[in-house]
């Protein structure tokens, strides 16, 4: 292999993996994020503990990630979980008995809240839990992280 070729396999080697598509995770702890995978980089935020964000880069210690409202920062991977949440987009979501618009109203829930993801569900229905234990069934257009 001639020095030209070393170089090239070395840097497509060193790049950056894009993360699968649609990897959500969310935050273990409230993180500060950054603007570069470093914490000499700028912080640009704090981000709240149990966020779901959307895994766009994976580096070895970091993850470049895109929270609800399409802000991209970086936040150290130990401070994520696989833990799935959810967060209201709509002004206020309702959660049903059944994955049914005409389902019984178990409670309904504002915007930014989260829920834990229990299962997706068919046809556009994911099961959830509130943080107070109410669960039940949210209509997948009403939540980010899915």
């Amino acid at each position: 292999m001639n020095s030209v070729n070393r170089l090239a396999f070395a840097a497509l080697v060193l790049l950056p993996l894009p993360a699968a598509a649609l990897d959500y995770l969310s935050l273990a702890e409230a993180a500060v994020m950054y603007d570069a995978p470093s914490q000499k980089a700028a912080p640009l935020f704090v981000i709240a503990r149990h966020t779901p964000v959307e895994v766009v880069v994976a580096l070895e210690s970091w993850y470049k990630v895109r929270d609800a409202g399409g802000g991209i920062a970086w936040v150290e991977k130990r401070q994520l979980s696989p833990k799935r949440t959810l967060q209201v987009i709509a002004p206020s979501a309702q959660v049903r008995a059944k994955a049914d618009a005409s389902a019984a109203l178990v409670f309904e829930a504002e915007k930014d809240v989260v829920l834990e993801l229990l299962e997706p569900a068919d046809a556009g229905w994911a099961k959830v839990r509130h943080r107070d234990g109410q669960s039940g069934y949210v209509r997948a257009n009403q939540v980010w992280g899915l």
